[in-house]
């Protein structure tokens, strides 16, 4: 098993969604910037409408495999506790994409929710959503988004 590593580069707005952003790579090294636009571009379509019951938040991991493709989930609080993932893929031929081009993304229709590297921040996320959200009287959507998995290796139990 070859570990991959874990950022925490901040969050972004998208269509009136704060979404915390976890990238993973193969090596201790960004995604390269080109990848992070083209991800940035086609998140609007993975976001869904706001509702009036859910603080708009949730999270996104932006990975970039061994192959040189790149994968996006964009995972979304909706309904107030229920989490909504639709993702994304670029220069993966396998899932259908029409070339090698890790900047070429299209949204992927499957029903897969993450690999396992994909994976590691959900746990955390499930816990800030109820420290941040759900148990205090007034829900804090600032300490919600602040509060992010520690950077690091994501091979081994946390």
């Amino acid at each position: 098993m070859t570990e991959k590593f874990l950022r925490a580069p901040g969050p972004i707005e998208i269509s009136g969604r704060m979404l915390k952003r976890y990238h993973i790579t193969t090596v201790e090294a960004e995604v390269e910037p080109g990848i992070q636009k083209a991800a940035r571009d086609i998140l609007p379509e993975l976001v869904p409408q706001r509702d009036e019951e859910t603080p708009p938040a949730g999270w996104l991991v932006l990975h970039t495999g061994a192959n040189g493709a790149a994968y996006l989930c964009a995972y979304s609080w909706v309904w107030g506790n229920v989490v909504e993932m639709r993702s994304a893929v670029a220069g993966e031929p396998y899932l259908g994409c029409p070339d090698t081009d890790p900047e070429h993304f299209g949204v992927l229709d499957r029903r897969w929710i993450g690999c396992i590297w994909e994976l590691a921040p959900f746990g955390h996320e499930r816990s800030s959503w109820v420290r941040h959200i759900l148990e205090p009287d007034l829900p804090d959507l600032t300490g919600y988004i602040n509060d992010t998995l520690p950077e690091g290796r994501t091979g081994g139990a946390r």
